[in-house]
């Protein structure tokens, strides 16, 4: 893999020498509504008055305890660079994106912390993975994970480990789209199989939403794939699909309670974003089939 523009960006936010991560600074308030109206419209029929009010509800701002210097070793200082650029890429591929509907977007923040950091969802572990946090619009991200990626899932490569990045940004797409809310809303009254099953298809369309991205990003002119980078991100999908983690951690798989969906369905959305690279073609929402 291989950026033709290596930019990182300036949407990140280092709380690694802040021992245990500083007090999180509120969300920006973000007009929200014309992009709704614009894309959210376009794509998926999702009524406005969703997420009209998202700006007012982002949190009064914080404080942030002083962070002190960050001592880091000279892998976890490549996979700090590769996270930057590669949310540099999303920025300006879902920004093109919006600007295609005639509307803005709203860059998240990327938030790199160590062993545990509060946030508005509440207090984001290590042991957690990294993930996307709507009350802040805020990605997090321990970078020890990547180690673990590569050492227990048995997933190395840069690819895999941008598909994570661009996952996590996926589901903050979701949340602008007003998608998240309408499926929390949907899971209301719902059995726990119910609201697992809602939960996966909104999973599977962050892993649509990462190939997406590459497909994009390729096009674009920016992004080269080298041989075997697609293998990588396949391999991480994989390893990170339901029933594979349920497999090695209980000897035994329940489809009811997977939350992520299966390997076979991660590696398929992703494969479909990646080769479709359009919004319409990830609504896993409409689909008979995962």
């Amino acid at each position: 893999m291989r950026f033709e523009d290596d930019t990182g960006s300036d949407n990140i936010e280092d709380r690694r020498g802040s021992g245990g991560g500083g007090l999180p600074i509120g969300g920006r308030s973000i007009g929200v509504g014309t992009i709704v109206l614009a894309i959210a419209a376009w794509y998926f029929g999702i009524d406005p008055s969703v997420v009209l009010n998202l700006a007012s509800n982002a949190p009064a701002p914080q404080q942030q305890r002083p962070a002190g210097p960050v001592q880091e070793s000279a892998s976890e200082a490549q996979a700090r660079k590769l996270v930057s650029v590669v949310l540099h890429d999303t920025e300006k591929t879902w920004s093109r994106i919006f600007q295609a509907g005639g509307a803005e977007y709203p860059k998240p923040r990327l938030v790199l912390f160590r062993g545990q950091t509060p946030t508005a969802c509440g207090t984001g572990e290590a042991a957690m993975g990294p993930f996307y946090c709507p009350g802040d619009t805020k990605v997090y991200i321990d970078l020890a994970f990547y180690d673990e990626l590569s050492q227990r899932f048995k997933a190395p490569g840069d690819f895999a480990q941008a598909y994570v990045i661009a996952h996590e940004v996926g589901h903050h797409v979701q949340h602008v789209l007003g998608i998240s809310d309408k499926m929390r809303q949907a899971q209301q009254g719902r059995s726990a199989a119910q609201k697992n099953a809602l939960s996966v298809r909104l999973e599977l369309q962050a892993d649509c939403f990462a190939g997406l991205w590459a497909k994009q990003a390729v096009a674009s002119g920016n992004l080269t794939l080298e041989p075997g980078d697609v293998e990588e991100a396949l391999t991480a999908a994989t390893a990170i699909g339901d029933d594979t983690l349920q497999k090695q951690a209980r000897g035994v798989v329940v489809p009811e309670s997977f939350t992520h969906g299966s390997s076979e369905q991660r590696v398929r959305w992703f494969s479909r974003g990646l080769e479709q690279g359009e919004i319409a073609a990830c609504d896993t929402f409409k689909a008979r089939e995962l």
